[in-house]
């Protein structure tokens, strides 16, 4: 579990992502967001791929460290954070099994579909606990 200390710079880093990210997709971006009434750009990726990509990374941080840290701290919803940790589970059976490689690419392959999955059935919701 984290301590609530500072973060190190690469987890702040990648909390001002995760944070960027989402921004994005929710069509916050400020100036260089979408306007009121248009589309968002087709540079922009749909909300279940940047969930897909941060769960990914996270997934493989867990899966190298060994243990979970707090899902706010990963900048994760409490709904991306279940799908890391049966993404973790997995991957943690595959790499016992199958070796590293497999685990590599479960990760990419459970993070998409259980995105998928969670946007399907509404994503997010209100709250940090969405």
């Amino acid at each position: 579990m984290a301590t609530g200390g500072p973060l190190s710079p690469r987890a702040a880093r990648l909390l001002a992502l995760a944070f960027t990210m989402s921004l994005s997709a929710a069509g916050c971006g400020g100036s260089g967001g979408p306007a009121a009434g248009s589309t968002p750009s087709a540079a922009t990726p749909p909300p279940e791929a940047l969930c897909a990509r941060i769960v990914a990374h996270w997934s493989r941080e867990v899966l190298d460290s060994g243990t979970y840290g707090d899902y706010q701290s990963m900048g994760l919803s409490n709904g991306q954070y279940d799908i890391l940790r049966a993404v973790v589970d997995a991957a943690r059976a595959a790499r016992r099994s199958q070796g590293a490689r497999a685990a590599d690419e479960l990760i990419d392959r459970q993070a998409r579909a259980g995105c998928v999955r969670w946007y399907r059935s509404g994503g997010p919701g209100e709250g940090p606990w969405s």
